[in-house]
């Protein structure tokens, strides 16, 4: 086999699970195994939970990931085969996403900074509704919301957890965010709204004493937070491979015909 050089050199990264470690083990005597920092690419082999931890880990380092499903939830990855990985890898084709940047402030004035690849969101941390106000680029565009809580979705994520919780499907390419209530009591009519990509979403906590919060950015928690701030960060672009015919924009269409 010829290998192109435009993937030669490949790391590989699995989840604990049996399944994914017997496909490290085999793929690594096969093609061999590389740092992350040496190599051209990384290859996943797990579920989206590996993928979603592999993009935060590599996320300012400009390698492109390839996911190969040995795992739970396989939305994110490709089939996994163990053959002709390089002509795979040579024939794929580019997603770029660009990551939620979270400032959350907490009640004692502290500052939480943290990127989500799939969502932030904001949710109450007892038995009562969170009271929200929501401004979209320094605006007030909701006064009060009355909910579970909220969150804040880029396309990647969008058929994710805003999915379930009745958000929007987005196209992978679409310049928008999905804002979508968690639970909503009041106003109960209220599902959502589409912002443009460039918007700055500040969500503010009512009764933060008497009404505690959080706010999650994929897999990052700050607790009793006061005021978190959302946009989608620019400066940073990861890069997804998937195999021609097989790519997110295609199964993000085709989840919406899914019923």
């Amino acid at each position: 086999m010829i290998k192109p050089t435009r993937y030669e050199r490949i790391a590989f990264v699995a989840s604990p699970g049996v399944e994914a470690q017997q496909a490290l083990a085999s793929l690594v005597k096969t093609y061999g195994n590389h740092s992350p920092a040496k190599a051209d690419v990384v290859v996943a082999l797990g579920g989206d939970g590996l993928m979603l931890q592999t993009l935060h880990q590599q996320m300012r380092s400009n390698k492109p990931i390839y996911g190969m499903h040995r795992g739970t939830v396989g939305f994110l990855m490709n089939e996994y085969r163990s053959e002709d990985l390089y002509a795979r890898l040579a024939a794929a084709r580019d997603t770029v996403i660009h990551p939620l940047l979270m400032r959350a402030t907490d009640v004692h004035g502290q500052v939480h900074i943290h990127h989500a690849i799939n969502e932030v969101s904001v949710f109450r941390q007892r038995h009562q509704a969170a009271r929200l106000r929501i401004l979209i680029d320094e605006r007030e565009r909701m006064p009060e919301l009355v909910a579970d809580g909220v969150l804040v979705a880029t396309p990647a994520g969008s058929t994710a957890y805003n999915l379930s919780a009745q958000g929007p499907i987005l196209p992978i390419n679409a310049d928008l965010l999905a804002l979508t209530p968690i639970s909503a009591f009041r106003p109960r009519r209220w599902r959502g709204a589409l912002l443009p990509n460039t918007a700055f979403v500040v969500i503010e906590v009512l009764e933060s004493d008497k009404r505690p919060v959080a706010a999650v950015a994929d897999h990052d928690e700050a607790r009793n937070v006061q005021r978190v701030e959302i946009l989608s960060d620019k400066t940073i672009s990861m890069r997804m491979l998937f195999d021609p015919g097989h790519s997110l924009e295609e199964r993000i269409l085709s989840e919406q015909f899914n019923y």
